[in-house]
């Protein structure tokens, strides 16, 4: 009868030990868990925040701004605008007859 009772007491506190075992990886990966969706929470906030720089930054009126001051660039006017004609250049008349090749006949 000891004999039982002295297994039933040890399978009672492997059991036990293997319990607290347990519910410290449970509660460490629940906060791994919390602290991924924290930084989840972080990065969306941010990606957000640079979609909205990015979409301040390509404004039609700041690449203006920008092509004037940093590239000295200016709005077309009709005084500024040279216009080029390009006229083909006269095609050259090719014989009708080619000469033949020597050693051909």
């Amino acid at each position: 009868m000891i004999r039982i009772n002295l297994m039933l007491m040890v399978a009672v506190v492997i059991s036990a030990l293997y319990l607290v075992g347990v519910q410290y990886e449970s509660r460490r990966l629940f906060t791994e868990l919390d602290k991924a969706r924290a930084d989840s929470r972080r990065l969306e906030t941010e990606f957000g925040r640079l979609q909205v720089a990015k979409r301040e930054q390509a404004t039609s009126a700041r690449v203006e701004q920008l092509a004037r001051e940093k590239l000295q660039m200016r709005q077309v006017t009709p005084a500024i605008t040279s216009y080029v004609t390009y006229t083909a250049p006269a095609a050259k008349s090719v014989p009708e007859t080619l000469p033949a090749k020597k050693g051909a006949e």
